[in-house]
């Protein structure tokens, strides 16, 4: 099916985003407050399950999930290392990007009007807000910096 590596891309991307939280959960860990980091575990959480809602439906629709988040998130967790090298408020704002990104892609696949219903309904359903949300999240937290 054409859609199985449309999906593995979702699945990288969010692969990628676990593994950039987790690098910024622990460098904030080891200079703030853990209340510092607080706001991001529910987001670093989402990430997760949605790593585990795209391997359960590439199964589901016959194929391979990616193990890995490939060069991208090698490039990811690169460009997050240097931002959180920066401070706080570089990380937030790096993290941010990678969100914005992430919605894009969920939104530029739901313009194809030929995606299966059972890939529109995890974007348009459980994606694309949870990536909503987190920028929003992260737009609050940057406000909260500049403040």
């Amino acid at each position: 099916m054409q859609y199985i590596d449309t999906l593995n891309k979702f699945l990288k991307d969010e692969l990628s985003a676990t593994e950039t939280y987790q690098q910024a959960l622990d460098n904030l860990r080891e200079g703030d407050e853990l209340g510092e980091v607080e706001p991001l575990l529910p987001i670093h959480k989402a990430h997760i399950e949605a790593v585990s809602s795209l391997q359960a439906l590439i199964q589901r629709l016959g194929g391979t999930p990616c193990e890995d988040s490939g060069t991208w998130g090698t490039w990811a967790k690169i460009m997050q290392g240097g931002a959180n090298l920066l401070g706080r408020k570089a990380a937030l704002k790096t993290l941010q990007g990678g969100e914005k990104n992430g919605a894009e892609s969920y939104k530029e696949a739901l313009e194809d009007e030929e995606l299966p219903a059972s890939i529109r309904a995890l974007i348009e359903t459980n994606l694309l807000p949870a990536q909503q949300s987190h920028i929003e999240t992260l737009e609050s937290l940057l406000d909260t910096e500049s403040a």
